[in-house]
């Protein structure tokens, strides 16, 4: 069942919006449910999660105070979204979610297990949302301007933020919109980044690295030779490599994606090491030119 992401500023509304998500999705599933004709097949019994700083036990004075500590907030979020997403599950991640791509990361979880997903954006002006804060005391001042500053909104043209939907306090849950997007409509397959098929091969995980490493060495090799193209052909992918056309990427950028790539498929192994290389590709290109 699908994942429900929820993005907006420190003391937006989000978990309001949350509790009324997990509301109408239960009290849509039992309507449904009691609906249904004795000779009909049984509905199955969904399980419903909100996953959020508090049910985590993440003290938000403390997980937002330097970026390690954040990265640490994110990895521990990440791996309950893990944890709970199955086909018979909704998960509503209750969270800030700022930073695109931390939502593109979630967004391929929902695609590898082949389940829809959402974006809904409480939007709100700063100056509410810092009333709020002041007056429920949840961030202090400082970490609550700095997450201001770095907050990156959720954009419809993007694959991970789309179906998005856009909500001031005011407005009423799109209640048909979302059961539509997520309960009806069918998942996306999985695309190469994401597809995990299981092989039996021993020496996996020393190819894997070696093919990530690979591609990381022909962005650095292309970089140093100045070309001019910004386009790159990786070792085992069909797939161009589209480099920004205005900044250096730098060495610990790439370290950092491919960290990040591999704890996305670190649990599951794809076909063969085409597929890994041109995977990799993808996701660089979307990163990258992001």
């Amino acid at each position: 069942m699908p994942l429900v992401i929820l993005s907006g500023l420190p003391t937006s509304g989000k978990t309001t919006r949350a509790q009324e998500l997990k509301t109408f999705f239960e009290t849509r599933l039992a309507a449904q449910a009691q609906a249904q004709d004795d000779s009909a097949p049984k509905t199955k019994d969904y399980r419903i999660h909100i996953v959020n700083d508090e049910s985590l036990n993440l003290n938000k004075h403390v997980s937002y105070n330097t970026a390690a500590d954040e990265k640490k907030a994110r990895g521990a979020l990440m791996s309950a979204v893990e944890r709970l997403l199955s086909k018979d599950d909704i998960v509503i991640v209750d969270s800030l979610n700022y930073i695109k791509g931390f939502r593109y990361q979630l967004y391929c979880v929902a695609r590898a297990i082949g389940t829809p997903h959402c974006v809904v954006f409480c939007a709100c002006i700063p100056d509410r949302a810092r009333a709020w804060n002041k007056e429920s005391g949840a961030y202090p001042e400082t970490i609550f301007e700095e997450l201001l500053v770095r907050f990156e909104e959720p954009d419809s043209r993007t694959r991970w933020d789309s179906p998005l939907f856009v909500m001031v306090p005011e407005d009423k849950l799109p209640e048909d919109e979302i059961w539509d997007s997520v309960i009806l409509k069918k998942a996306k397959p999985p695309n190469m980044s994401t597809v995990v098929k299981v092989v039996k091969e021993t020496n996996y995980l020393y190819e894997f690295d070696q093919t990530t490493q690979n591609v990381i060495q022909a962005i650095l090799d292309a970089q140093k030779s100045g070309d001019p193209t910004k386009q790159i052909k990786a070792p085992l992918s069909s797939i161009l490599l589209q480099l920004p056309p205005t900044r250096v990427v730098t060495l610990s950028e790439l370290r950092r994606l491919r960290r990040q790539f591999t704890s996305i498929n670190k649990m599951h192994t794809l076909l063969d090491m085409t597929r890994v290389a041109e995977g990799f590709v993808e996701y660089l290109n979307q990163n990258l030119n992001a």
